[in-house]
């Protein structure tokens, strides 16, 4: 049987290439051949996990345009860098690899579909243009997805400006049916500014390229938007079927032993993700909160740069004592930890998968992007979570921390639904499971 070649190429952010990563360990494990594209820049950073996985996915790189000195976490910048220097690298990637079979691979060394993530729509026009097969791999939620698309009847039916995406009017919108009412203020681009609104109108358009949208979902999360257009396909969760994940800092494991000291459902655990910066005095509040909790508690306070310095003061009244502070963790272990009570997050999608696949309940601290939709499902839906709410200055303040943890923890109500939710979105994954199957379809498509 011939089995199909995929080239996966995630956008070079570590929401991106994560749940890339593990939707390749899935095809390689139903005997495909992968091929997954990073930059030069990322492969210094991703050597261990290169290490780990060569024998299972052959990496390769191309330079992402950007000088070794250019700050790669200004979005736009690298947006830019990799659409002007790239398309011509990957035309000539894929003929090369296409080019070298020899007798014994015949057609079956040839890339057969190129699997890529948001931002770079136009690798999709590479690959069109090659007679190859494309698709879309979103690293966010479906409904996210959804609202981008639904761009131009947001702008047809007069909700926002057409040049800046931002509302004509103060409002709230159901984006989709069976999706939670929401301001129009917090549509996924809003906080992000006209360039990146205009560039995802035009991405989006190029991702049409790609014959399936997959989402790292299930129908269950997201039935409203998963009905609204067939080339939507669930293939969640995809954290599953994964025993390393990819990571640009040292994961702190020590924290693992560190749990096993507490009891159930005792510790909170505080994350935001790889991308969000939390400002001096929201810092400060945040510090002085989780010491007032009396309570066990483990933080994740990301290394600011690549010398892996933090940037961040605790503040003279912070004791820290019954916390453990770490640089970066291992996620999905944390959370699947008996001693963990809840989950205190930026609300990113990929940490949503792996808080609801550990059963957790969640306290929502979005920052920007699809993060405000992915809040209104935890509270306002799946009714797993509560939301911290700020003050007139716009501040999560250390009483409102303390406040919303004591009323999570007691809450059995959100405890018995956080473990229903588990039950249901992991079941997907098993064996005749919806995502299951639509795995092995989407692989039966690719080898046509």
């Amino acid at each position: 049987m011939s089995y199909p070649h995929f080239l996966v190429m995630p956008y070079p952010i570590l929401g991106h290439m994560n749940p890339l990563l593990q939707f390749s360990q899935v095809l390689a494990n139903h005997g495909c051949k992968i091929t997954f594209l990073i930059t030069e820049f990322n492969q210094k950073r991703m050597k261990s996990e290169i290490d780990h996985l060569g024998a299972q996915i052959k990496f390769v790189t191309l330079p992402d345009g950007l000088d070794p000195e250019d700050d790669r976490s200004d979005q736009p910048k690298v947006i830019l860098s990799l659409r002007n220097t790239m398309p011509t690298k990957l035309h000539r990637l894929i003929q090369d690899i296409n080019n070298n079979n020899n007798a014994l691979d015949g057609d079956n060394n040839k890339i057969t579909c190129l699997v890529v993530s948001k931002n770079i729509g136009w690798a999709l026009e590479v690959a069109h243009k090659l007679g190859i097969k494309g698709a879309l791999l979103w690293p966010a939620s479906a409904t996210s997805l959804a609202s981008f698309e639904s761009i131009p009847r947001l702008i047809d039916e007069g909700i926002i400006d057409s040049e800046t995406g931002l509302p004509t009017r103060k409002q709230e919108i159901q984006l989709l049916p069976n999706s939670p009412m929401m301001d129009t203020a917090n549509l996924p681009w809003c906080s992000l500014g006209k360039n990146f609104f205009l560039h995802m109108v035009e991405d989006t358009q190029s991702l049409k390229l790609g014959e399936w949208w997959l989402c790292n979902t299930t129908c269950d999360l997201e039935p409203g938007a998963l009905a609204m257009w067939p080339r939507f396909l669930s293939i969640g969760p995809l954290m599953q079927s994964d025993t390393n994940k990819s990571s640009f800092w040292r994961e702190d494991t020590t924290c693992l032993h560190w749990l096993d000291q507490h009891p159930p459902q005792s510790v909170v655990y505080v994350s935001f993700g790889s991308l969000a910066i939390v400002e001096p005095n929201q810092f400060n509040e945040l510090a002085i909160g989780l010491d007032l909790l009396n309570k066990p508690f483990l933080w994740v306070v990301r290394p600011s740069n690549e010398n892996n310095k933090v940037n961040n003061t605790y503040p003279n009244e912070f004791h820290g004592s019954k916390g453990k502070i770490i640089g970066w963790a291992p996620q999905k272990k944390i959370l699947n930890h008996p001693a963990i009570a809840c989950f205190i997050t930026h609300c990113g999608w990929n940490s949503i998968i792996e808080g609801v696949c550990g059963g957790i309940p969640f306290l929502c601290w979005p920052f920007f992007s699809d993060q405000f939709i992915n809040k209104s499902y935890i509270c306002d839906v799946w009714k797993v979570g509560l939301g911290l709410d700020q003050d007139e200055n716009g501040l999560i303040m250390k009483g409102e921390i303390r406040k919303k943890v004591e009323q999570l923890l007691g809450n059995e109500d959100i405890k018995a639904r956080s473990v229903k939710l588990k039950e249901l979105t992991v079941n997907n994954f098993d064996e005749g499971g919806q995502s299951s199957q639509n795995i092995e379809k989407f692989i039966n498509w690719a080898k046509d």
